[in-house]
């Protein structure tokens, strides 16, 4: 597997640096959601360790080129989860700490609640309408085979996403086109805005369901940074002809002991009292 995922001197962070990225993603998420005074805590929060594995040990990015032909591309599908994103972005230098205030705070702020490629240095595909994530990043993982270009595409997905229609169009798209370049995360933390996920639209057996479809299919903790790296980590040119799917089993709200799989905090706003007391439970990494 490929270790150093860029040319301009960033070296993947150690398992201690990354729990402790995942750490400041964390904060940095709460303190753009306190600048705008709500926003999707829960959804945020299952997808951080995945987001950190991606942009500090596995893909091959530049800040210096945020267009650069050969990078690795990323599809938050979930797109009310762009905090995380931006968190991401922000810590690995696309993107200033200093537009961490200005999220959703006005019109025309340059960190609004869905990523977008026009305003966001960094952001590789606009998202809003869920569904839509694992089609473009199909397009973007079948753009790089025929242009002969070694870059992967990653797409996280969440669980409710999945009741989209166009996500299982996609499904079938990847493997018929050989597309072992495209990695598709599914965000498994049971629950959407109306409620458990299995209980709105059944999902199980999901695993079977990828597989169906021709997808190479592993299940994993998605908050165990050991593990999802090499997860990740797919050969470039591997020569399977399969894409992957990784079925993240994640906690909604996770490392926020309120929060925690509570189907409220998919969005909600955090009172004062409850900003400081999350600020105190991530005083420490998550293990």
């Amino acid at each position: 597997m490929e270790r150093a995922f860029s040319d301009n001197g960033f070296a993947p962070l150690s398992l201690d640096d990354l729990r402790e990225m995942a750490r400041v993603n964390r904060l940095d998420v709460a303190a753009m959601f306190m600048a705008a005074s709500n926003g999707h805590f829960g959804s945020c929060y299952s997808c951080t360790e995945i987001v950190t594995a991606l942009y500090f040990a596995v893909m091959r990015v530049d800040a210096a080129r945020p267009d650069w032909p050969d990078r690795d591309r990323f599809v938050l599908g979930k797109g009310h989860a762009a905090p995380t994103l931006y968190s991401a972005l922000i810590r690995r230098g696309f993107i200033p700490e200093t537009w961490i205030a200005e999220y959703e705070t006005k019109v025309g702020a340059r960190l609004a609640t869905h990523p977008s490629r026009r305003y966001q240095p960094g952001v590789d595909s606009s998202q809003g309408a869920l569904g839509h994530g694992l089609s473009n990043a199909c397009g973007m993982a079948l753009a790089g085979r025929l242009d002969g270009r070694d870059y992967r595409v990653y797409a996280v997905l969440g669980d409710g996403e999945l009741h989209e229609g166009s996500v299982w169009e996609a499904a079938a798209f990847a493997p018929k086109h050989r597309l072992d370049n495209l990695v598709a995360i599914v965000d498994r933390n049971g629950l959407c805005v109306d409620g458990r996920a299995d209980e709105v639209l059944p999902l199980e057996p999901l695993a079977d369901r990828w597989q169906s479809f021709g997808w190479d299919v592993v299940e994993a903790d998605g908050h165990d940074l050991p593990t999802l790296v090499p997860l990740l980590d797919v050969p470039r040119f591997g020569g399977s002809g399969r894409p992957r799917v990784v079925i993240a089993h994640t906690v909604k709200g996770r490392g926020v002991s309120f929060m925690e799989d509570i189907r409220s905090w998919h969005a909600d706003a955090v009172s004062p009292a409850q900003y400081a007391a999350l600020q105190d439970e991530l005083r420490e990494v998550l293990r």
